[in-house]
């Protein structure tokens, strides 16, 4: 197994509404990838860290094998969620890949 665990950092620009609506949207954007990509074994987007965090989400994914991971990064389906919900609204990104 992979895992695939990525930190964003929201623009600033956002208010507390607006910061809320779009963590909700990349959450259900990219939890709603489950079942639709091969080798996509689990993930999930948590939206509420604790005060003392910095960044604002986290992916926390899990994949069959590095292939399936790289088959994730181009599949329409989940460049269409990146495209469109996460990038234009975050400024940071981290990320860490390793076999579990």
């Amino acid at each position: 197994m992979v895992k695939h665990i990525i930190l964003w950092k929201l623009k600033e620009e956002y208010s507390r509404e607006q910061a809320d609506e779009i963590k909700l949207g990349i959450k259900e954007g990219l939890e709603g990838l489950k079942g639709q990509i091969p080798g996509l074994v689990d993930i999930r987007v948590y939206t509420e860290g604790l005060a003392s965090s910095n960044m604002d989400l986290m992916l926390d994914s899990v994949f069959e094998n590095e292939e399936a991971l790289k088959n994730y990064a181009t599949h329409p389906a989940h460049v269409a969620v990146a495209d469109g919900k996460v990038r234009p609204h975050t400024v940071i990104r981290s990320c860490m890949d390793f076999e579990a």
